[in-house]
């Protein structure tokens, strides 16, 4: 059962570190991209929406799904210690909180990754509204 460790762990954390530097990496780029978009480079508004909402979808899906998996680091850090109660048969309080603390760090990492992911989902997303609405703003006047 050391490899239930060892895939909480590096498993579940590993991945879910991961995808917290994969949405970090793309909200910078999407942030910087904003920041310099010429809109006289398209031709229609659905080409520069294409344009801006590229990622988007990373972000959201790394915001829904983060927690889900720190609930299974939860699930399989709780899994070793019933696991390790069952083997030995006797109720040692310091295995029990050493199991239910490795638990806890999968489901706390999951939140600490999906609450920043879903804010700049949400901060990206408005700044596509606002560059679309800036663009339909452009075109009336030409």
């Amino acid at each position: 059962m050391e490899i239930l460790k060892y895939l909480v762990d590096y498993g579940v954390i590993g991945i879910l570190i991961i995808m917290s530097i994969i949405s970090l990496a793309i909200f910078l780029e999407r942030r910087k991209t904003y920041k310099t978009i010429k809109l006289d480079n398209f031709k229609n508004k659905k080409e520069l929406e294409i344009e801006l909402t590229k990622g988007l979808y990373i972000i959201a899906s790394v915001g829904s799904n983060a927690p889900y998996l720190g609930l299974l680091g939860t699930v399989l850090g709780i899994m070793l210690t019933f696991y390790e109660i069952g083997e030995t048969g006797l109720a040692d309080t310091t295995k029990i909180m050493q199991g239910l603390a490795l638990a806890l760090k999968a489901t706390a990492i999951g939140l600490l990754v999906a609450i920043p992911s879903t804010t700049m989902y949400n901060y990206l997303l408005r700044r596509v509204r606002e560059i679309l609405a800036l663009y339909e703003i452009s075109k009336e006047k030409n």
